[in-house]
């Protein structure tokens, strides 16, 4: 299967979640606004996806797919679901206490991750209730990434692409539909969005689920002492475990250093934690597109070439994604550093949302435009270590960039509020990844093929183009005045983004640079 046919799969599918994430966070914006109710779900949702990448996408993944991989390229399938079987049942157990303890501890996770909410007594409740609603929301999500790790192991891109719509449907459903209803019932209507992220828990479960039974490859979960204490002396479950310790120590730190930017977050102006968490939600769009496809696709290829002794493959692989990471995240970067307020304008500015919050949204996502180069690179480079099952390194790495990160915070804050919180970690992005691609070239595991320099020039010039066009566009409609135009400012914006584009790749063109190159893989 070609990788880049594998990373388009998900890419498309990727940018279909996206799309239906942005309405998520429009209606959502435009039916609450920026104020305590919004910063409180934001924060009890932020708790169970923290948990959630710590169990699922995060350390148990990084540890589970190179181990899936490796059983699969040595022993064959039926020694494979064996092993399926016995992560299914720890991770089943592990996820059922944790979800009991976490339930109880609401409060206590609460304070920890944003105390400034108790500067709104109503909002720090309201946040209560929905973290102990929403906390079993990870005992879903894990399994759902156990899942697609089986999936994507198995070539089958798709399913696990596609079902993070699921979630946005049923937000934009609790939003559009639930909150009104809530609101006749006397509930306070920010409620309906915790049943709307449970429900979509459930259904991106249920459809990956059917996906494995078709397979074959369902999990086997069992739910006796007997067969939990099989499982658990297991060799490869002893190895994931084995692997998951630096691995969650690696998710830690990231986690820390944003539970830390939202505890800084909500001692700022009421509405900051809203508007970072708009910004990252447009930040996300390149980066689950581009670096988020390309990991999944990567990941377990390069699992199965390590596993195989392939070195020359495993080196051409990670060329390729990173000279597909400078042909399109590069560009994407430029347009938001210098297009960034029609792009918040036309998405959020809607109903509550004021030319305030648009401003303030500007800002944050300016301080992730510096960072998004890095933030897609770390996905390509990061699985590079764990395919070889070393998830140490990442995680030394990653201490010393929180450091960095935190340091550049206590210089940067005074000065831009919330947007030095998104700046920060952008710049630490960018020193992760280059601190990983060094390691990776000094090891021998990655030796970068001919014709990087010309490459690179050619992007830079394409670029430059890319910038003084949208420079132009930004300057040359007042697009928050057009607000009660909206379908005039979407047109306009559709049509910048289609001339960025063709710009771009017209001067790519132009430079010599043959696209035609990235179909080899």
């Amino acid at each position: 299967m070609s990788l880049l046919k594998s990373a388009s799969i998900v890419s498309l599918l990727t940018l279909v979640s996206r799309i239906t994430g942005l309405v998520r966070e429009l209606l959502i914006a435009s039916t609450f606004g920026a104020n305590a109710m919004t910063d409180a779900f934001n924060v009890a949702f932020r708790i169970p996806n923290l948990f959630r990448r710590f169990f699922g996408e995060g350390a148990f993944s990084q540890a589970f797919v190179p181990v899936l991989a490796a059983s699969k390229a040595q022993h064959g399938e039926a020694a494979t679901q064996t092993v399926i079987n016995h992560a299914a049942t720890v991770l089943t157990w592990a996820l059922l206490v944790l979800s009991v303890i976490g339930v109880a501890a609401a409060p206590a996770l609460v304070w920890a991750m944003a105390s400034g909410l108790q500067q709104d007594p109503r909002g720090f409740e309201v946040a209560i209730v929905m973290t102990r609603w929403m906390f079993p929301y990870i005992a879903f999500m894990s399994l759902v990434a156990l899942a697609a790790g089986v999936l994507n192991t198995w070539k089958h891109f798709a399913v696990p692409a596609a079902t993070p719509v699921l979630l946005n449907l049923c937000m934009i459903a609790a939003a559009w539909l639930g909150a009104p209803w809530f609101k006749t019932l006397g509930l306070e209507p920010i409620y309906a969005l915790a049943g709307g992220v449970l429900l979509g828990g459930v259904l991106q479960l249920g459809v990956q689920w059917w996906a494995l039974k078709k397979l074959g490859l369902a999990p086997a979960i069992g739910l006796r002492w007997r067969v939990l204490r099989a499982a658990w002396a297991d060799p490869a479950t002893k190895n994931i475990l084995r692997l998951m310790g630096p691995a969650l120590l690696g998710v830690s730190v990231a986690h820390i250093s944003m539970l830390i930017n939202t505890q800084i977050a909500s001692h700022l102006a009421p509405g900051s934690v809203s508007w970072i968490t708009y910004a990252d939600r447009l930040m996300e769009f390149p980066t689950a597109m581009l670096g988020v496809a390309m990991g999944v696709v990567l990941m377990p290829q390069l699992a199965l070439a390590r596993a195989a002794g392939d070195k020359a493959k495993y080196s051409a692989m990670l060329d390729w994604g990173l000279r597909l990471v400078v042909l399109l995240a590069v560009p994407c970067a430029v347009a938001l550093i210098v297009f960034p307020m029609p792009l918040v304008a036309v998405l959020y500015h809607y109903g509550a949302m004021t030319d305030l919050d648009v401003q303030k949204i500007t800002y944050a996502l300016m301080g992730w435009g510096v960072g998004l180069i890095g933030i897609v690179a770390i996905k390509v480079l990061a699985p590079g270590y764990y395919a070889n099952q070393d998830t140490k390194t990442p995680v030394t790495i990653a201490v010393a960039v929180l450091i960095i990160t935190q340091l550049l915070n206590v210089v940067l804050v005074p000065v831009f509020a919330h947007a030095a919180l998104t700046l920060s970690i952008g710049i630490g992005a960018m020193i992760n990844a280059g601190w990983l691609l060094v390691g990776l070239m000094r090891r021998g595991s990655y030796k970068p093929e001919p014709g990087w320099g010309a490459f690179v020039l050619q992007v830079i010039a394409a670029c430059a183009l890319l910038a003084v066009f949208l420079m132009w566009a930004n300057s040359a409609f007042a697009w928050t005045q057009l607000r009660s135009e909206s379908f005039k400012r979407i047109w306009l914006l559709a049509l910048v983004l289609i001339g960025a584009g063709a710009i771009y790749f017209a001067a790519i063109w132009a430079a010599g640079l043959k696209l035609r190159q990235f179909l080899r893989r």
